[in-house]
């Protein structure tokens, strides 16, 4: 029996998705190491943003002890070019696991890509920038139009954490098939808010309330600006787009619908906003009795009209028995409309946010790089 292939594991970002990783890569490693055709999965670096653990031997790290080992690291850190450099002279392959939200970081994607590492990450940074960078990474990558040396690049839980859109998404132009609408709620936190606040067959608290409740609750960023703006959701709608062959040169060049009260926008911290924030409820309170009155629900959604070229984010009506109105929780949900398959679309529901699922996302990818490399 041949000795099993060597594959090393990188892993940058250590946060809530980056520990869920680690704890699903042990099992990975423990599965792959005992498969007909073995592979083994080395862990040769654990980095967060003041310190890092590399094993500059290329000895597999033990997963389980690996962060406390980081934790208990003194010396200065080593700036990252030289940690990718020696990354590069690794005596194999090598997948660099991107679990940050870098924008530095993404934008060295191409000659990362080109050294011969393959990337898998849950960063939107990098597939939503400017269209120039997207092109770039598709042009260096072995899977996109690059060379069979360089690297692969996957970044399925971008979108929808551990749901499959991208991969559906590309098998269905892969396979012919011609997409003519996406349309969905892309957000568990804007998912969570909005199915309290007007939740079908009426009742919901005041919409300042909710915001402070799913902040409470975890589901916002730590500013809830940062979700109320509807930035997050562009950048994942600029992802699918651009997968469907719509050149969106940015997540800020259509149209989106921030909540955020334009008085507001100025506030100093996220707790000053969540203070102010009641003085405006009036004006959702308004938009909740005027969809109440059509027999309807208001939810946040994105979509994408294929044939028009023309993606746009915000607040839309829903009868109450369309599936984006029986969202549940912080639920998402992304209907494909195809040729295929006509009036009924191709629908994905499920959890859309929390790092075990993000993370199993980023570990499907990292066993679709391992494939592509035995």
């Amino acid at each position: 029996m041949s000795a099993p292939k060597q594959i090393f594991v990188a892993v940058v970002g250590v946060g809530g998705v980056g520990k869920a990783f680690l704890n699903q890569l042990d099992h990975i490693r423990q599965r792959l190491s005992s498969a007909p055709v073995p592979v083994a999965l080395s862990l040769v670096l654990v980095r967060r943003s003041t310190k890092q653990l590399f094993s500059r031997d290329f000895a597999p790290l033990d997963i389980p002890s690996a962060l406390s080992k980081l934790d208990a690291v003194s010396e200065p850190q080593q700036p990252f070019p030289d940690t990718l450099a020696a990354l590069a002279r690794a005596p194999g392959r090598v997948i660099l696991v991107d679990n940050t939200s870098d924008q530095a970081l993404a934008e060295t994607y191409p000659s990362i890509l080109s050294a011969g590492l393959s990337i898998v990450t849950p960063n939107k940074k990098a597939f939503s920038h400017s269209h120039a960078l997207w092109q770039a990474i598709q042009q260096a990558a072995a899977n996109g139009t690059g060379p069979a040396t360089a690297g692969h690049v996957y970044h399925e839980s971008t979108v929808g954490a551990g749901l499959p859109v991208l991969s559906t998404l590309k098998e269905l132009v892969d396979t012919g098939d011609r997409v003519t609408k996406i349309e969905g709620v892309f957000s568990g936190t804007m998912s969570f808010l909005f199915n309290s606040f007007m939740p079908v067959g009426g009742g919901g608290g005041s919409f300042a309330a909710e915001v402070t409740k799913a902040k409470n609750l975890g589901y916002t960023e730590p500013d809830p600006r940062d979700d109320l703006n509807g930035l997050d959701v562009a950048r994942k709608l600029t992802i699918l787009a651009r997968l469907a062959g719509l050149p969106v040169e940015s997540p800020t060049s259509f149209p989106v619908q921030s909540l955020i009260p334009s008085e507001l926008e100025s506030c100093s911290s996220g707790d000053e906003f969540l203070t102010r924030l009641p003085e405006f409820d009036s004006r959702m309170e308004e938009l909740k009795e005027s969809a109440a009155k059509e027999g309807k629900v208001v939810r946040f959604v994105g979509s994408i009209d294929v044939g028009a070229k023309a993606v746009k984010v915000g607040l839309e009506k829903f009868d109450a028995s369309h599936p984006i109105a029986a969202l549940k929780g912080s639920d998402n949900i992304i209907n494909f409309y195809t040729e295929r398959y006509g009036g009924n679309p191709l629908i994905i529901q499920g959890a859309g946010a929390g790092a075990d699922v993000t993370a199993m996302g980023v570990s499907g990818d990292l066993l679709k790089v391992v494939r592509a490399l035995q």
